[in-house]
């Protein structure tokens, strides 16, 4: 039999180096698509490490289908083309059964034209722009109206902002969900002139002057706030850089969609305090499920000063409703569990209960929390209830007819309402 090598480069030390395993040949296989190297090594190696623990528990608990699961990890490095390479390598030669993987929309992007050419079924856990819809994709993170709608409200209603400083990473995800938010400021009576837009690369480090900009662009007496898309690594700099220059959160507030607590983990919070961040999950957000979810992790980890963010949760959710789906389907074929995924129930870890729609989007409740000293959260706002998410956005021209339902007879990811048809793209 040949042998496959595991590569389980991160935290724990058991799993630091690379081995070597043989395995049944029945085995049920994982794919994990994220990056452990690169810019991105900061947010993915986490999620790698979710995705083992969920696989080790399923395995104690029988498995699945009377088989074990078998993870297969590559690193494609925070390097966009690789995710699809990479992709296509577990897909075509090491034949999983299933992804997790990428974080960033543009590593997402890569890799999707394979899964829908090979059939692959990949869950992805992060926030993202919205604007796409595929059979081969399960999307647990947020889309945009399940994050950054309710963010924008937040500073509207409960901070009176009117000025507004787009800060983000320059790809897609940044970009689209920036140009949703302008059209929906714009909707809601803010002038062009009171949005600054800002784009930098990834793995960006001087924000000395940006940080100037927008203490300018906030000096003229009107409330300004500040939405953040910034991902990866270059979250660590800009922090520092905002307290480096004195910029308090109750003077010009910090709203991130990309900084979590594994972000926010090295490096001292304490002038960071105040500023907020919109998701739909926090570690401090208290209930029986999280509680056991994080000593869990902790235990699994090895180490009690590890902490939980909300892309940990989605992986969780999505690993959860997979093995129910395979569980209801009697098969990983994933024509069977793409179908029996819709409607999957699983108790979220803020409480309440995750349903899968036929859009292939969750139901998800959100959170806006406060930066405390500790670099936790403190929950200042969240939803009475869950927030279907919506793949296509309502501000959009190009989009707001478009409604995504994987289910018979529409069985489409980009259905017109207008003119009842599908155009037969998915994203």
């Amino acid at each position: 039999m040949k042998l496959k090598k595991l590569i389980i480069a991160g935290s724990i030390a058991a799993t630091a180096l690379m081995t070597t395993a043989t395995y049944a040949t029945d085995n049920i296989k994982v794919g994990v698509l994220h990056s452990l190297s690169g810019t991105m090594a900061i947010s993915e190696t986490t999620l790698k490490d979710t995705v083992l623990m969920m696989i080790e528990e399923q395995n104690s608990q029988g498995g699945l289908l009377g088989k074990k699961l078998e993870a297969v990890v590559v690193d494609p490095a925070s390097n966009w083309p690789l995710f699809a390479e990479k992709g296509r390598e577990l897909l075509a030669n090491e034949k999983v059964d299933v992804i997790f993987g990428s974080w960033t929309s543009v590593s997402r992007k890569s890799v999707l034209p394979v899964l829908e050419e090979l059939n692959g079924l990949m869950f992805y856990p992060v926030q993202y722009e919205g604007e796409e819809s595929s059979k081969n994709v399960f999307y647990t993170g947020a889309a945009p109206n399940q994050q950054d709608i309710p963010a924008v409200n937040y500073l509207m209603d409960d901070m009176d902002t009117e000025r507004w400083v787009l800060l983000g990473t320059d790809y897609v995800y940044p970009r689209t969900t920036n140009k949703i938010l302008e059209a929906y400021l714009l909707e809601n009576g803010v002038k062009a002139e009171d949005i600054m837009v800002n784009y930098t690369p990834f793995g960006h480090s001087d924000w000395q002057n940006i940080v100037a900009d927008v203490k300018k662009f906030g000096s003229t007496g009107k409330k300004t706030a500040v939405i953040s898309t910034v991902n990866g690594d270059a979250n660590i700099p800009f922090y520092k850089e905002l307290g480096n220059q004195g910029v308090l959160a109750e003077d010009i507030p910090v709203i991130a969609f990309s900084v979590g607590e594994e972000e926010l983990s090295g490096f001292d919070t304490k002038p960071l305090v105040g500023h907020l961040a919109a998701w739909n999950y926090f570690q401090s957000v208290e209930s029986d499920e999280n509680e056991a979810f994080i000593a869990s992790w902790k235990k699994y980890i090895g180490d009690d000063n590890r902490v939980t963010n909300d892309p940990m949760e989605a992986t969780y959710i999505g690993f959860k409703m997979w093995v129910k789906a395979v569980e209801k389907a009697g098969t990983t074929d994933v024509n069977a569990v793409e179908q029996a995924m819709i409607g999957v129930a699983v108790p979220n870890l803020t409480g309440g209960t995750a349903v899968m729609n036929a859009n292939h989007h969750l139901s998800k409740p959100v959170f806006i929390g406060e930066i405390q000293e500790d670099g936790q959260f403190e929950v200042v706002w969240s939803t009475p209830d869950t927030v279907i998410g919506d793949a296509w956005s309502d501000f959009l021209p190009s989009s707001k007819n478009l409604v995504s339902d994987w289910t018979a007879p529409i069985k489409c990811g980009n259905f017109d309402v207008k003119t009842a048809k599908c155009s037969g793209q998915d994203f």
